[in-house]
Parts: structure tokens; C-alpha cells; sequence
């Protein structure tokens, strides 16, 4: 039996630093794992930054509130839980996903927490488990189940990786190029086509 193991932004949903920075005018924090592979490095530069500037969890989530999923994606899922079960593991935080996951249908997810203080600014991050995602599917694959893992960004290669099989969807170039052994999807479409072959060998 099969369960998809599968990043969120970039995948599902747009990049939530990505739209925060574009909604602040914060241009550093446009900077996600596509960009800096070392998470811990990114997510201290994340936190300097929101102290400096003074922004607070409800900044955020303000911004979140106004995303919706990428066009396409809830019907992806919609016919991926109809073929199997998927489990969304991603290193965003659950004080971010709670609006986007309600509008992908409350599929499972595996993430982090945030440590918020009293006056609602953000002092730290806690990572469920050092390399979670890779984790994930190995915990998965020990209960004898196989694992197809999706995913576009440097956080997503262990995972990938671990997995029975691993397809990047829409990455950048420098991902795509430093890991030419993994299959690249652009579309639903493509994806579905390779998830379909999977499930049905």
C-alpha cells in the first residue's frame, strides 16, 4: 500500500514569505529553502528580521489569511485521497497553515510550532524533529508502507530521496540541475500521470 508524502508551499500553496515579503515590502524575506539550503541558517535570518522591523504573528497571518491554494490543487487532492492516502509534511508552522489547510480540505499534516510571546511577537521556532520529513517517510516505510514523495526545494531531497519514488514538482533550475536523477513534474496533470503509474503497477 502506498501513502503520498508531500511538501505544502510550492506544491499546494503559494510561498507564505514570499507573499508576506511582497504584502511588507520586506525584500529579505523573500529568501525561502529554494534559495538557502541550510533551514536553521534561514530561519534565524527570518526572526532577526521580523525583530527589526517590529512585525508580529498577526502581520503574518494577516497576509495568510488573503492566500488561497495554487489553481488546481484542491482537486488534485480531492483525487489523490480518492487513489490513497497523503500526508502533508512540511517545515512551515502550525500557527501558518491552519487558515490554507482549511481550504485544501483539511488534509493531515505534519509541521512545526512557533514560540510567541505575550505582546505577539514571534522569539523562536521549534522543528518537530531535526530532518522531520526524511523521518517521516522512513517511520512510514517501517509500518511496511511504500512512499511517494513530492516536493521542489533543497528541504525536500531527504525526503524525496528516502522515499520509494521521489518527483520534484516545479522546482527552480538549481534544484532541478543539482539533482538530475529525480523526476521533474510542472503540471497536476504530469503529476497525476506519475502518481497513477505508481499505484497501478
Amino acid at each position: 500500500m502506498y501513502i503520498v508524502c508531500s511538501d505544502l508551499e510550492g506544491v499546494f500553496t503559494p510561498e507564505i514569505w514570499i507573499n508576506v515579503a511582497e504584502k511588507t515590502g520586506i525584500e529579505e524575506l523573500r529568501l525561502t529553502t529554494r534559495d538557502i539550503s541550510d533551514y536553521d541558517v534561514l530561519m534565524k535570518k527570518r526572526l532577526s528580521i521580523l525583530d527589526e522591523k517590529g512585525l508580529k504573528i498577526k502581520d503574518i497571518t494577516d497576509v495568510i489569511a488573503t492566500m488561497d491554494p495554487l489553481d488546481g490543487a484542491v482537486a488534485f487532492l480531492d483525487w489523490l485521497r480518492s487513489r490513497t492516502q497523503i500526508i502533508v509534511v512540511s517545515d512551515t508552522f502550525i500557527q501558518f497553515a491552519g487558515p490554507l489547510m482549511e481550504k485544501l480540505g483539511q488534509p493531515t499534516l505534519f509541521c512545526n510550532t512557533l514560540t510567541i510571546e505575550p505582546d505577539g511577537s514571534v522569539s523562536g521556532y521549534n522543528l518537530r524533529q531535526k530532518d522531520g520529513k526524511r523521518k517521516t517517510v522512513l517511520a512510514l516505510k517501517s509500518l511496511n508502507y511504500k512512499i511517494i514523495s513530492v516536493g521542489d526545494s533543497y528541504n525536500d531531497i531527504t525526503m524525496l530521496k528516502e522515499a520509494d519514488t521521489g518527483i520534484l514538482f516545479r522546482p527552480p533550475e538549481n534544484v532541478k540541475e543539482e539533482y538530475p536523477e529525480l523526476p521533474v513534474t510542472y503540471t497536476y496533470d504530469e503529476l497525476k500521470a506519475l502518481i497513477n503509474e505508481k499505484l497501478d503497477a
